[in-house]
């Protein structure tokens, strides 16, 4: 996600009543489905030699999720991660002469696993920023922001949301940072604070605004344009995407993994594997044509 701070979930306000609403669990895109890239990708020797001995010598990579973001990483219906950005890591694998096994984990756990040993690469949606530098390397490949969404017909201005209702997913940067920056704002002018609903998933966020429990969410721009393109004509963007950051792959702090996994990304932007996935999916908008490593800092 944009921002997932490594905080605790907050328990779903109601979220087992809203699930018949809008449900971001079906199938991918092009009939494909479980890690299965539907993308063909061949390897890059040259990204390849740029491993570590002990990643070749396995013949896997490693990959931490937290499939609960769709479009960019979600489940199907057997349970198995999916979603453009998983997409995109079963090509990278691919590229790298590897077999992508993915391991499902809270998203606060993810960072500290990397630390640790036990994941090679982060992919969920990573909002690249200088404190994450800290922990771990990012190779940047995507661009996103926040857009916000409202009911049909129900005008909502983010930038005049004062007294409004607006729902997010717990631990995202529009839960910890956007909505209550707004919110004081709102107060140190005098006007009415914004009242946060936080869920532990963005379906029952965008079920939120659906059914009027808010009157509009907050999310990063794929997830919120996706959503849209799922419910059927009832929701519609309100105000402009804001707020664009770079994603990246989270890696360990000073691996040579980085310079070989931004290889074989660069690679797939020019071979034009990486667009086919992008399109696949209705995300090509926020695309890169040059992957770089730690864009918060070096940008």
């Amino acid at each position: 996600m944009r921002v997932r701070y490594a905080v605790p979930a907050v328990a779903a306000l109601a979220a087992l009543l809203l699930t018949g609403c809008v449900n971001n669990s079906a199938g991918s895109p092009g009939g494909s489905t479980g890690t299965a890239t539907g993308t063909a990708v061949g390897k890059d020797d040259t990204a390849a030699a740029l491993l570590p001995k002990e990643i070749t010598a396995a013949g896997v990579l490693v990959i931490g999720t937290s499939p609960n973001y769709s479009p960019n990483e979600f489940k199907d219906d057997s349970g198995n991660p999916i979603g453009w950005g998983i997409e995109l890591t079963d090509a990278l694998a691919a590229k790298l002469g590897l077999t992508a096994e993915y391991k499902v984990a809270n998203f606060d756990t993810i960072i500290p696993n990397i630390i640790g040993g036990k994941m090679h690469v982060g992919e969920s949606s990573f909002t690249d920023n200088v404190k994450r530098e800290e922990q771990v390397d990012f190779v940047n490949y995507y661009t996103a922001g926040i857009q916000w969404a409202s009911a049909k017909g129900k005008s909502v201005d983010p930038e005049n949301a004062c007294g409004l209702t607006v729902a997010v997913q717990a631990t995202t940067y529009e839960d910890t940072d956007e909505i209550p920056g707004r919110s004081d704002a709102c107060v140190a002018a005098g006007k009415p604070p914004i009242t946060k609903l936080k869920f532990d998933t963005q379906d029952a966020a965008t079920n939120a605004a659906i059914l009027g429990q808010a009157d509009a969410f907050s999310a990063d721009s794929p997830v919120t344009l996706y959503a849209i393109s799922r419910t059927g004509g009832k929701l519609q963007t309100a105000g402009k995407t804001f707020d664009v950051s770079p994603y990246g792959l989270a890696v360990a702090k000073g691996a040579p993994l980085a310079k070989a996994v931004q290889a074989a990304l660069q690679s797939m932007v020019d071979d034009g594997s990486y667009a086919a996935i992008l399109d696949k999916w209705g995300v090509a908008d926020g695309g890169l044509d040059t992957i770089t490593i730690n864009a918060a800092a070096n940008g």
